[in-house]
């Protein structure tokens, strides 16, 4: 799908707003590589369409503060605006850290779709460097400075996962928030 764009109001946190450009994509926005996730929500929000964009980034974390405002325009009628901006930093920053994704010419891609009272986040990845092909979660009594971005997905969304991504080119990792009153 193409990049899908509403007409809003720019939000009025400053942290949000930028006189700097995105990162622009090097080719056209692909087609969702996980359509069920359209269906699902198609299927749970009474036949209303989400709204998807995707944006790419290069592998760099310069690109965590872009990330967070793609997601922040996207999403910026939400109440859930800022989970959704913290916990995609969280899944951005594990891409660029754990992945293929934070080499030199590395790159990932973030995917918002939204429907009434519902988004689902996306961040896809080059793959991991390590022979862990999962994600990892630390110990929660493990004193180190770094670690806890999975629990925070965990614990703030309504539900998230992680696949492989369907062309073979690294993993996909998600997360999606309910504020519509359905269970989290």
């Amino acid at each position: 799908m193409s990049e899908t764009t509403t007409p809003r109001s720019a939000p009025s946190d400053p942290l949000l707003t930028t006189s700097a450009p995105l990162i622009r994509p090097q080719r056209p926005a692909r087609p969702m590589e996980e359509p069920n996730s359209i269906g699902q929500a198609t299927a749970h929000h009474g036949g209303a369409v989400p709204l998807s964009a995707q944006r790419r980034f290069p592998g760099l974390p310069s690109q965590i503060a872009y990330v967070r405002r793609f997601v922040a325009r996207r999403l910026a009628d939400s109440p859930e605006l800022t989970t959704a901006t913290l916990l995609a930093s969280e899944l951005a920053t594990n891409a660029i850290t754990h992945s293929a994704s934070g080499r030199a010419t590395g790159k990932f891609e973030v995917c918002v779709l939204q429907a009434p009272g519902w988004a689902r986040v996306e961040v896809r990845d080059l793959g991991s460097t390590t022979e862990e092909p999962e994600p990892q979660h630390r110990d929660p009594y493990d004193t180190a400075e770094h670690g806890r971005g999975l629990d925070l997905v965990e614990a703030l969304s309504s539900s998230w996962g992680t696949e492989p991504r369907k062309d073979g080119r690294g993993r996909q990792v998600w997360f999606e928030i309910v504020w519509d009153g359905d269970d989290r």
